[in-house]
């Protein structure tokens, strides 16, 4: 309730520009005002009941109640709605921007996947038996939060396998994790956390190996214990049933560019990416590199959003126009980076999202017509003595309660409402 307390006093950007456009606007109807209390008595010959009457009229006619309602509550309730399903938007203007999205970069594991791995494969090296590989691997997994970990240590305590409790344990992002186990030093990770050890090198039979694993459409994670590498494990991981429906979903809403921005191996990425319906992918990224691609995603097609749930996926939602995280398994880093979060991990409230959002900024420019149309049309009718007082203020009243009731609808905005 407190985020959404603070979301709600975010203002949009369309809400920025309304203040603004009131602050000067008050003080010139003012003005006019009282120049069309004093002017015509004093060169007209009107008399002062009459140019005061007037000028009660304008004052009335031209008071920006309306103007001043619409915005912020269209972004209320849109907000309001979105919290209702699920959605916490953290703001106006994040509001604003989803509804604007015309590209949107997503994470592979635990986005567009489930998430959940499951091990097909594990080759042994150097005379080590695949009990040992798993046994060192799950060792210093235990203590990650991956999902490639938490199928290690599952499939190790399946086999019956006890391993030791690893110490020094330390994350090397977007590559793997060290520490020491049992005095010796082990580093698991993906071929490019062994750049520097010539046995890793291309060409190579350990390169080969993972070469021929991940062509196959496998992750893979090499096990290096004491400098010298002991195993492959090859791990698979499904993409969502629903992915490839939400995608098509938000092709409909208007988002032409739907990117793949991942770690995993580039053969994996363009299989997971043909089956749900990408349309780019970008693969083999370290944290930096998405960063990279989300900054030239956005300098090249102009609004972005960026969907992910972890740590390695923080830098490229805050550089995003909007940030958005899987609530349900998303990292902490992730979720307080995010300009929003979807609750439950459930990916398909994403089309939710983006069109309430759409709808939103429909309602916001419908009400912006209402009121300067009305403001506009009741000046012109004033000053030309076709409006008296009462007409002033039930077309001034009437616009204020049409602006609310309009942004009300989106309280009752369903998915199947967007057009």
């Amino acid at each position: 309730m407190k985020l959404v307390a603070e979301a709600q006093e975010q203002q949009s950007p369309t809400q920025q520009l309304t203040e603004k456009f009131t602050r000067w606007f008050v003080p010139a109807v003012l003005l006019l005002t009282l120049l069309m209390i004093f002017i015509p008595p004093l060169f007209f010959g009107w008399t002062w009941s009459a140019s005061f009457y007037r000028g009660m009229v304008l004052l009335v006619a031209a008071s920006p109640c309306a103007l001043a309602i619409g915005t912020p509550a269209a972004v209320l309730a849109g907000i309001a709605q979105a919290a209702r399903r699920g959605v916490l938007i953290k703001g106006g203007v994040h509001l604003e921007n989803l509804g604007r999205l015309r590209v949107i970069a997503f994470d592979k594991t635990g986005t567009i996947t489930s998430g959940k791995f499951a091990i097909t494969r594990i080759v042994a090296l150097d005379g080590a038996s695949e009990e040992t590989v798993l046994r060192f691997a799950a060792s210093v997994e235990e203590q990650s939060s991956h999902p490639l970990a938490a199928a290690i240590v599952q499939t190790a305590r399946d086999r019956k396998i006890a391993f030791p409790a690893a110490v020094a344990v330390e994350n090397l992002a977007g590559k793997g994790i060290r520490a020491q186990v049992e005095g010796s030093e082990v580093l698991l990770g993906a071929l490019r956390a062994f750049a520097d050890d010539p046995a890793a090198a291309k060409g190579g039979s350990l390169a080969q190996t993972v070469s021929q694993l991940e062509g196959d459409g496998q992750t893979t994670v090499i096990v290096r214990q004491g400098g010298k590498f002991i195993g492959v494990i090859a791990l698979a991981d499904e993409p969502r049933e629903s992915s490839a429906g939400i995608m098509e979903r938000l092709k409909a809403l208007g988002v032409s560019k739907l990117v793949m921005l991942t770690g995993d191996n580039e053969a994996v990425a363009k299989r997971v990416a043909a089956t749900v319906g990408l349309t780019d992918v970008r693969a083999a990224l370290l944290p930096e590199n998405k960063l990279t691609a989300i900054r030239d995603l956005e300098r090249e097609h102009g609004a972005i959003a960026m969907v992910g749930d972890g740590v390695n996926d923080a830098p490229a939602l805050a550089a995003a126009t909007v940030g958005i995280a899987m609530g349900g398994a998303g990292t902490a880093v992730a979720l307080e980076t995010a300009d929003v979060a979807l609750m439950g991990d459930d990916l398909g409230k994403l089309t939710f999202a983006v069109g309430l959002s759409r709808a939103s900024r429909r309602i916001i420019w419908q009400n912006l017509a209402i009121a300067l149309g009305v403001i506009a049309l009741l000046i012109i009718g004033t000053l030309t003595g076709k409006v008296v007082l009462s007409v002033a203020v039930f077309f001034h009243e009437g616009s204020t309660v049409l602006v609310a009731m309009n942004a009300l609808r989106l309280l009752a905005w369903r998915e199947s409402d967007r057009n």
